[in-house]
């Protein structure tokens, strides 16, 4: 049902062009009745503009003059109310569904949606990244269909500022398991690295490596922005530089995981000697980290040991070590400060005197 206001002038009721709805009152089955605007109470008075020869103001109120509603009456609405709550949690679970799947116990799984948002500062043009995850080779496992590598789509180059910009917006995503087995306090887990490969591509469809980057994925779930900046091998002279301009030949590397320490290799040091390179530019990837372990389900009391738990299933990291022991410093300096502030004046100052 509408109420409704013809705020016509005089003399020209009846049209539409007049007609205001002042208040909607709607009934569903179970006799729930919706008014809309709500009552005025202490809001204050509604507001029509109208438009015309001369622009008026109306103000009016929804006042509910209804007699107070009985005890049994107020009983039915609630139990009205709790009807509706439960049909929308069963409704909302059934899009849920019951098949959640869970870990096993002491494994940590890693989701990761990401994207390959631009790659900026190089030299040529028409720009295409290839990029892969390389997962640690104990205790790291993912699904036999899963993908973990990929090729952007070739993007032209953007200039902005001082730098020119290919703005990629290549979305991927991957899924990763760890399965924690060494209980000892020494093997620490390792991550898994993103390692990335930026090549230009001419107008003979010749392609030149322009810059190899790597960078360890994120230990903490959450959204996060990194920047890799890349290098590429180079050679000295002039006629290296014509070979890579006019037929667009440039060293490679073989491996692509030379560009840390790969994966496979077993010795003790990694030399480099002789490898000549140059600072290219850089690429910008977004992360969206999930992690899924029954450690997170522990109970409040436990809260103490979450993050000892997180870190023995794959959450530690340098980063967090180092910040753990600066603070630990910070807090220990400030505990000095205040025993020195709270001794007498007598023994805090070295020009004191001792008493025998």
């Amino acid at each position: 049902m509408y109420i409704m206001a013809d705020l016509g002038p005089c003399g020209k009721l009846g049209y539409k062009n007049y007609e205001h709805v002042l208040c909607t009152l709607k009934v569903d089955s179970n006799g729930v009745i919706t008014v809309k605007p709500d009552f005025t109470g202490l809001k204050g008075p509604y507001r029509i503009e109208t438009e015309g020869e001369k622009q008026e103001l109306w103000k009016y109120t929804v006042d509910n003059v209804s007699a107070l509603a009985q005890p049994e009456e107020e009983e039915r609405e609630q139990r009205v109310f709790k009807d509706l709550y439960g049909r929308h949690k069963e409704y909302l679970s059934s899009l849920v569904g019951t098949d959640f799947e869970m870990t096993v116990p002491g494994a940590l799984r890693l989701f990761v949606n990401g994207e390959v948002v631009s790659a900026q500062g190089y030299e040529y043009d028409n720009l295409y990244v290839h990029f892969f995850v390389e997962l640690p080779t104990t205790n790291w496992s993912s699904p036999a269909a899963q993908q973990l590598s990929g090729i952007t789509q070739t993007c032209a180059t953007k200039s902005l500022g001082m730098d020119k910009v290919a703005y990629f917006s290549y979305p991927f995503s991957f899924e990763a398991s760890f399965l924690h087995e060494d209980e000892s306090a020494e093997a620490l887990p390792k991550w898994p690295v993103l390692y990335c490969e930026v090549l230009s591509l001419d107008f003979w469809q010749r392609y030149r490596v322009e810059g190899y980057g790597a960078v360890v994925l994120p230990a903490t779930p959450g959204s996060h922005t990194l920047t890799v900046p890349t290098w590429r091998p180079m050679e000295l002279g002039t006629v290296a530089e014509l070979r890579r301009f006019f037929i667009g030949g440039s060293l490679e590397l073989e491996d692509l995981s030379y560009v840390r320490v790969p994966g496979t290799f077993k010795g003790e040091r990694l030399s480099r000697f002789g490898l000549r390179t140059e600072t290219t530019g850089s690429v910008t990837f977004r992360l969206h980290c999930l992690q899924q372990s029954r450690a997170l389900m522990e109970s409040s009391a436990l809260r103490r040991r979450m993050r000892s738990v997180l870190d023995r299933l794959g959450g530690f990291s340098q980063q967090s070590s180092i910040h753990n022991v600066l603070e630990a410093f910070r807090r220990a300096r400030r505990r000095m400060q205040e025993a020195r502030e709270s001794l007498p004046q007598d023994l805090g100052s070295p020009s004191g005197t001792m008493v025998s």
